[in-house]
């Protein structure tokens, strides 16, 4: 699969044990991604539209490659590339390169950030916030709220620069059945596991989502019908092989999934998730346990 540089927040994280000493970071403070965390830990990092940059923000104020950070020791600067709507710091607009301290305001275009220095431990919290409102605490995947808003942006943003984006909509077999022999507890056991057992063969930039009980989604940036068919594939017999041991219990588990692709007869990020659980749909009346594309 290519490699996408879009940055998200890892919700493999832990959300209660930050580390001793934080890196630099801006949180945003507008926009659709109100709340997010963007690490800067890399020597030279570009925010822009682009698809290509290190720090996307898909906002038409924003310019496709609009300013730069780079790291000078513990300081982190700030440059304009030369952007339409400019690039400020404390509601002035920097004409060079520009030394960020702790507490700075930066505005690209209609995109408000809050710089944190290295160390600050705030930035942290605000991490825990931002996870604690988009990440579902049974399984540790980002909740529906969250793809709703990811599926909005990455639809768009798929649209405007005919970037390939599909969907997998799954969820497990006889699930109730599950619940209703073994208890809640294994039940919830056996969510907690798929998911791990999906986000270790995923990408870090593909969105994994908890949709509702036992649906879960995976959004896939820059990724064609195929490679996210082959993946959900993987997916599959990797659940079903596996052994899933829970208070005693060696459970057998499998799911059904359904692949879609953006094409130009959805108007809508809707279409794209309603045309994927179509297919999950026909997964299931087929039998369970496969793929429809």
């Amino acid at each position: 699969m290519a490699d996408d540089k879009t940055i998200i927040a890892d919700p493999g994280a832990s959300i209660f044990n930050p580390p001793k000493k934080t890196a630099a970071c801006f949180v945003q403070y507008s926009g659709a991604n109100l709340g997010k965390r963007y690490v800067l830990d890399q020597k030279d990092m570009v925010v822009g539209r682009s698809p290509n940059v290190q720090i996307v923000v898909n906002e038409q104020s924003v310019s496709r490659n609009h300013a730069q950070c780079l790291a000078l020791g513990d300081n982190v600067a700030i440059t304009d590339l030369g952007s339409s709507n400019g690039t400020y710091v404390n509601d002035k607009r920097i004409a060079e390169q520009h030394t960020l301290h702790d507490g700075d305001i930066i505005r690209l275009g209609n995109i408000v950030f809050k710089f944190f220095a290295q160390g600050n431990i705030e930035n942290v919290f605000h991490d825990k916030i931002y996870r604690m409102a988009t990440i579902d605490g049974g399984t540790q995947t980002f909740n529906k709220k969250y793809l709703i808003e990811a599926l909005e942006s990455e639809f768009k943003f798929s649209r405007t620069y005919s970037r390939n984006l599909s969907l997998i909509y799954f969820d497990l077999d006889f699930f109730k059945k599950v619940n209703d022999t073994y208890g809640h507890n294994v039940g919830d056991f056996i969510l907690r596991e798929t998911s791990g057992l999906v986000k270790s063969m995923i990408r870090k930039d593909d969105i994994f989502c908890r949709f509702g009980g036992e649906e879960f989604v995976i959004l896939l940036p820059a990724t064609d019908a195929k490679t996210a068919y082959d993946l959900a594939e993987r997916i599959r017999i990797q659940t079903e092989q596996h052994d899933f041991k829970s208070e005693g219990h060696v459970i057998k588990q499998t799911i059904s999934l359904g692949v879609s692709q953006l094409n130009q007869s959805m108007s809508s990020p809707k279409d794209l998730l309603e045309d994927a659980d179509q297919k999950l749909y026909q997964s299931k009346t087929n039998g369970r346990n496969q793929v429809t594309i």
